[in-house]
Parts: structure tokens; sequence; C-alpha cells
């Protein structure tokens, strides 16, 4: 808004100059209108320059502005004869709005007001002082600047409001994000120990069958509060590539190192896991490498709850020019129609956070295919770039 008052300030400059040359057989005191001239070119370097900066738009600064204006208006007087208002509107021109709009978002709708009333008053005393006829273009401008006035008034109350409620998103959602992040972790340990132990006293029996009902209490619990107001990163059909993200992905940091995912991934082969990466490393910056495994983990944990004792799983890496895929696959029995979306509601994190919620905020995508009775494929597409 502010580089818009100030554009219109050059633009009514330059029309102020057309007017001075167009009537310059008007002028009484030439050097004295090309000097008002010179002082408008001046300060409308200076605006520019001083309500760019936050800190100087300030009360002193827009009666400065004013004075300067009303000072520029009335030095059409020793400087014009009469005739010359009657052919054009005073030096200033339309020049003086801009200080008007400055005030308008400075001072309101009110203050808007107030200048547009004080350049009427100016006008009518100026032509009174030059004995020039009063023309009805007189009061047609001033109510055209107070109807643009109190326009920019509103617009910048109406701007300012909508950057208070945008600063209390993002905060509400950095808010969300970490609240997120530490779900994940809390998930990744804390929930699947509760549930390990629930699940194992239960099998056990006796003192055992308590302190598994106790630890399964302590997990519905403690599910609930960390994923109170957490949004819902709800199943994706096949083909959904963007699982309701919270904002689009931030970019990468500059110093964060580029590590080759394929040592990290290797490390998670066992006698129940195979791996199979490329031959040529597959790099990509360590915060990424970080989160893409933890996803893999999550991925390798779901096989390990819900699949029988002894169930295979197999890693694949792929690196194409534009993307890096890593695709779990199971031999288990596969998810149930229907399974992840109770889950979801029921606060279990494993797909919806610990899955696709890490590879959402790397910018990439998850997509969970099963069939019941064949296993489940899980593809994680993280597309290269900032």
């Amino acid at each position: 808004m502010w580089r818009g008052i100030s554009l219109f300030r050059a633009a009514a400059l330059v029309y102020a100059l057309l007017l001075l040359v167009q009537h310059h057989e008007h002028l009484s005191r030439t050097w004295l209108a090309w000097t008002v001239l010179v002082v408008m070119a001046a300060w409308t370097v200076i605006t520019a320059s001083a309500y760019a900066r936050p800190e100087l738009r300030t009360r002193r600064l827009v009666c400065a502005d004013l004075a300067v204006a009303f000072s520029c208006l009335f030095a059409t007087a020793p400087a014009a004869v009469p005739f010359y208002l009657t052919q054009a509107p005073p030096l200033s021109g339309y020049w003086f709005a801009g200080a008007a709009l400055a005030a308008g978002v400075v001072w309101g709708r009110r203050g808007a007001a107030t200048v547009a009333v004080l350049y009427g008053i100016a006008d009518l005393t100026l032509r009174v002082i030059m004995d020039a006829r009063i023309t009805p273009a007189t009061a047609r401008g001033v109510v055209l600047l107070l109807l643009a006035g109190l326009a920019v008034a509103y617009m910048a109350r109406v701007a300012a409001q909508a950057e208070q409620r945008f600063a209390r998103a993002v905060a509400l959602e950095a808010r969300l994000r970490e609240r997120e992040q530490l779900a994940r972790s809390i998930h990744d340990s804390v929930l699947q120990v509760l549930s390990m132990v629930s699940r194992r006293g239960a099998e056990a029996g006796g003192e055992a069958a308590e302190i598994g009902r106790m630890a399964g209490e302590q997990e519905v619990r403690l599910r609930a509060l960390i994923t109170a107001d957490l949004p819902r990163v709800g199943s994706v059909a096949p083909g959904d590539p963007h699982p309701h993200p919270l904002s689009p992905p931030g970019p990468a940091d500059a110093s964060d190192e580029e590590v080759d995912l394929r040592d990290p991934v290797r490390r998670l082969e066992s006698v129940l896991v195979s791996v199979s990466a490329p031959a040529t490393p597959v790099p990509l910056p360590q915060s990424a490498v970080t989160e893409f495994v933890a996803a893999i983990e999550a991925a390798l944990a779901n096989v390990e709850r819900h699949c029988p004792t002894g169930t295979r799983a197999w890693i694949l890496v792929e690196d194409e020019d534009d993307t890096v895929t890593v695709t779990v696959r199971d031999e288990g029995p596969g998810i149930p129609e229907g399974r992840l979306e109770r889950a979801g509601g029921e606060g279990r994190l494993g797909v919806a956070q610990s899955i696709r919620g890490r590879l959402r905020d790397l910018g990439g995508t998850a997509e969970i295919l099963s069939v019941p009775g064949q296993g489940t494929e899980v593809e994680m597409r993280l597309p290269r770039g900032p």
C-alpha cells in the first residue's frame, strides 16, 4: 500500500509538471513555481524512503508531510495570477492527495476525513486571497479527496486485521507442527512400549495381566493427550498425491549436509528384512534422510506388530532423476478395508503421522497399497529439490 502511495505521488508530480508547462504564461513568478515543483520532487523521494520503514510511520512524519503539502498549495498565491486557478488546480495539484492518503493510513478514517475538510478550507482560502473565482470543480475535488481517503483508510484497517490473523495462524501452525513431531517421537518410543506391555501382560495372565491393563489405560490416555487438536492426515486413495498438508514444505537448510540414504537403510537389514538399493550413492540432506529412515522404521514396526511372527519384509530403494522412492513390502495378511481410517479416529499415529506425516513435511507422499491376504506395500516418494 505504501509503495502504491509513493507511485501515486510520482505520477501526480509528473501531472503537476505538465500543468505548469501548459499554463506557464499565467505565472507571475516563474522561478517560485519551479522551486515549488523541485520541493515536491524532493519530498516525494524523502517520503518514499521514510514510509517504507515501519518505525518511521509516525504522527510526526504525517504532520510534516501535510505541512509540506499545504505550503506548496499556498505557494500558488505569490507564484501565479488569479486567472491561473480558473485553468488549473493549485501548483500542488493532485500531488496533495499523497499526503492525504498517508494520513488516512496512519490516522484512520477520521484522519482522512479531517484532512479532506482542511484541504477544502485551504483551497477556498487560497481563492479568496487571490481573488479567484470559485468553481464547482473546487467542491468536486474535496469530495473526491474525501472518498479516496476514506477508501484507503478502510483498506489499511482491513489489511492490518488480516495481517494479525495471518500471524496468529502461522503461530498456531508452528505449534501444531511442533506437537505433531513430539507425537511421532512418543509414538515411536513410549506408546510402542506401553502397547507391547499391555499385549504381553494379557498373554501372561495373573499379576502381569493387571500391569498390562494399567499400561493399556495409560496408552489410551497418552494417545488422547497427544492427538487432541492435531490435524488428521487421513487415508490416501491410490493416485492422490497430497495428503491434506498443513502448508507447503519450507526450503531446505543450505547448510544441511548431504549423506547417502543407502547406508542407514542397509542397517535395517536383518534375517526377516531384505534391502535392495542402487549401486551408486543416493544423496539427500541429512535432515531428510533422518525423517525418511524414521518413516521406513515405522513401516517395519507395523509389520512386526500386526503381522504373524516370522513375516518377511523387503525394502527397495530407487533413485530417479527428480525423485527418490523407497518401497516397503511385506507378505503379511494385508490391511482390512477401512482399518486405516478407524486407526486414525482412535488416535493411532503409526501410518497417519509416523509415515505420511513425515513424508508430507518433507514435501513427499506416502501411498499405502494393501490387498487382504496378499500383503501390504508402502511406497514413499520424495521429490528432489529445495
